[in-house]
């Protein structure tokens, strides 16, 4: 992993957001003011490639990124609020309706958070 790499991926676990490109970008070059968006999403590429970090994909939003730890994801369709829950790991759950063997999964509720709700009524 390059140094730059290694910069994203600390960036990435400190947060408790899912930071989109162009937020890692921002904090990056506070640390390294040289620092290029591609350079950024190049690693984010490797990162993910590597399975070192998750890339969030949302429609008709910027890719978010987060740590590659077990757990998913609350998502408010109102105003893309992403929200980590632990839920029980479903693997075997999976394994047993699909009749395949799982790596992974990532699992995203899509639902209205308060603020959104309270603006539509």
């Amino acid at each position: 992993m390059t140094k730059n790499g290694k910069m994203i991926l600390e960036i990435i676990c400190s947060s408790e957001d899912h930071l989109t490109a162009e937020q890692i970008f921002l904090r990056a070059k506070e640390r390294s003011p040289r620092i290029v968006l591609a350079t950024i999403y190049n690693n984010l590429n490797a990162l993910v490639r590597e399975g070192h970090i998750r890339r969030i994909r949302l429609e008709g939003s910027p890719d978010r990124y987060d740590r590659n730890t077990r757990h998913d994801h609350l998502i408010c369709d109102g105003c893309g609020r992403i929200t980590d829950i632990h839920l029980d790991d479903i693997s075997q759950e999976l394994e047993k309706e699909t009749g395949v063997s799982i790596d992974s999964y990532d699992l995203n509720i899509h639902y209205l958070c308060d603020e959104c709700r309270n603006e539509n009524t």
